[in-house]
């Protein structure tokens, strides 16, 4: 018999849904007791969901969420949960804020043991970067909260904590800690389990501790938590890995800090990242769409490979029989085009119509007197009419099936192909499109099932059909080219000298530049979208839309 059999309880909470949240985790612990659980640990704010915002600054929403955690406590005090230890994360209101009017929260573990509370841990470092504003809205915490369980002494941090030097965590060696719960709320990133697992394992050599990383799973509008939870021993060695982008309970046996065992199946090996990507998208759309209280999605299908991928996307993430593909010909969309949406739509079975666009543009062309690019626009704009018509009469969430490359350069037409309130490759950028088209494809194949993607929507030149014979590459560089040039640009944040000096051509640079440049106030109207690379357009890049620097 083990000294203590750890539960991971890797959860997908729903923001603001506490007593939702509460069912949920009590129903873990219960499951968690029937497999021998005397230790439950349970996610950063798995209480209240995360992240939280400024409703941080509402005493009624902290003052429930305390409110909980006392239900909670209660709950524990019934003799089937005698000698159980719970670990749960969760705002905590500190003060009234005098000055600003406003609550101050701190962001907090509690260690609830035997039905009472014996600790609560206030997280310390507060990340100000990226896709977090935690400085804003919560105060830190200093000491390190350690408890005792069967000989064994447990230290509780939080997240960011692990990622900066100092505070509570370096007390860690001289609290002979042996093993380190660290609650997380981590989004995913493209490469970030990799890093997460050596930040994990350095900090395991340095205090000669096991670590036991737990992640949140689940969507919460434009941020995905992959899950992915891992454990190490004090020497650093993978014992453990919780499944990613799903829910999860996994079981370990502690005897001490370097023999730590997993109870059951388990798999130490993650997927490619073209899996780990898809999923993202897959989880993200899925999330947005139930969570918000959803049933089905509307967007356009013109037989390119953007709408073919996010087609795919939403009926992987809440059913074929819940998508609605809309074909919207327009005297100039080619045949190839058209039976490419409906080869699509047979292939997953999506619901598919058709609404032909040329009687209502007609008479805007004619009255308002539009030619060349007001009246490649004005389709566009149709377009997006139908669908959020559609959306209004149905009650569907409409998608709209732009990438990163064309958000970056503004290569859409505001308040029609940008309609929506969802962009499932906001992202991805279009190179990344194609790929994951031809993976997704592949996929099918390898489990003998129809390849969703029709391969002439991922082999013809992409095209927005607004004009005779039109092709993107009328108006941008090649996509492999721009892609590269965007990445220096946006992703890299190099300066127009040093991305020149990279080899490409002045002209164009200066070209693409001014475009990205341009486009910021399309990007700040645009919808939310599943962030999976280190600078999303939205939380992560964030700049003035008047602004006169070029360089």
């Amino acid at each position: 018999m083990s000294k203590v059999r750890l539960a991971l309880t890797q959860t997908n909470p729903t923001v603001g849904d506490i007593q939702g949240n509460l069912k949920a985790i009590v129903s873990n612990i219960d499951e968690a007791i029937k497999q021998g659980a005397n230790l439950v640990l349970f996610g950063e704010m798995a209480l209240t969901g995360y992240p939280i915002e400024d409703l941080a600054t509402r005493e009624s929403f902290l003052l429930e969420a305390e409110k909980a955690v006392k239900e909670l406590t209660q709950i524990l005090q019934n003799p089937s949960y005698k000698d159980l230890t719970v670990v749960i994360g969760h705002p905590a209101l500190t003060k009234a804020n005098e000055t600003h009017g406003w609550a101050i929260a701190q962001n907090c573990a509690t260690v609830i043991q035997s039905g009472q509370i014996i600790g609560r841990y206030a997280k310390h470092h507060l990340p100000n970067y990226s896709v977090f504003d935690e400085y804003r809205v919560f105060v830190p915490g200093n000491e390190l909260l350690t408890f005792e369980l069967n000989g064994l002494k447990f230290s509780t941090v939080i997240c960011e904590d692990i990622w900066q030097s100092g505070g509570p965590v370096a007390e860690l060696s001289k609290n002979k800690t042996d093993v380190t719960l660290i609650l997380n709320g981590s989004p995913f990133e493209i490469d970030k389990d990799d890093r997460r697992l050596s930040l994990v394992s350095e900090l395991s050599k340095k205090h000669s501790c096991a670590a036991v990383y737990l992640n949140l799973v689940g969507g919460q509008d434009d941020l995905v938590f992959d899950g992915d939870s891992i454990v190490v021993d004090s020497k650093a060695r993978l014992v453990a890995r919780a499944k990613q982008f799903k829910t999860d309970l996994v079981l370990l046996d502690i005897n001490d800090k370097d023999d730590i065992s997993v109870v059951g199946e388990h798999h130490l090996t993650k997927p490619n990242d073209n899996w780990q990507i898809w999923n993202a998208l897959v989880l993200g759309l899925r999330d947005y769409v139930q969570k918000n209280g959803f049933k089905s999605v509307v967007l356009g299908l013109s037989g390119g490979i953007d709408s073919a991928v996010c087609a795919t996307i939403a009926a992987d993430a809440i059913g074929a029989q819940n998508v609605f593909g809309v074909s919207m010909p327009s005297r100039y969309s080619s045949d190839g085009s058209k039976d490419d949406a409906l080869d699509l739509a047979d292939r997953r079975g999506i619901n598919y119509q058709v609404q032909s666009i040329e009687n209502l543009v007609k008479p805007f062309e004619t009255q308002l007197e539009l030619a060349d690019l007001s009246a490649e626009n004005l389709q566009a704009r149709v377009r997006g009419v139908i669908l959020m018509s559609l959306s209004n009469k149905y009650g569907m969430l409409t998608l709209t099936t732009g990438n990163k490359t064309e958000l970056a350069v503004g290569y859409s037409t505001m308040y029609g192909d940008t309609v929506g309130g969802y962009a499932p490759i906001k992202d991805v950028e279009k190179t990344l499109v194609w790929e994951l088209a031809k993976w997704r494809n592949e996929y099918a194949k390898s489990r003998n099932e129809v390849e969703p993607i029709p391969e002439s929507s991922i082999e013809k030149p992409p095209s927005a059909e607004l004009r005779p014979d039109q092709v993107d590459q009328d108006s941008l560089p090649p996509y492999d080219v721009l892609d590269a040039i965007l990445d220096a640009y946006v992703n890299k944040r190099k300066s127009t000298k040093e991305i020149i000096s990279f080899g490409f051509d002045e002209a164009l640079v200066n070209k693409v530049l001014a475009l990205v440049d341009r486009a910021e106030w399309k990007r700040r109207q645009g919808a939310i979208g599943p962030k999976i690379t280190g600078m999303a357009f939205g939380r992560d890049r964030r700049l003035p839309i008047t602004n006169k620097f070029k360089g």
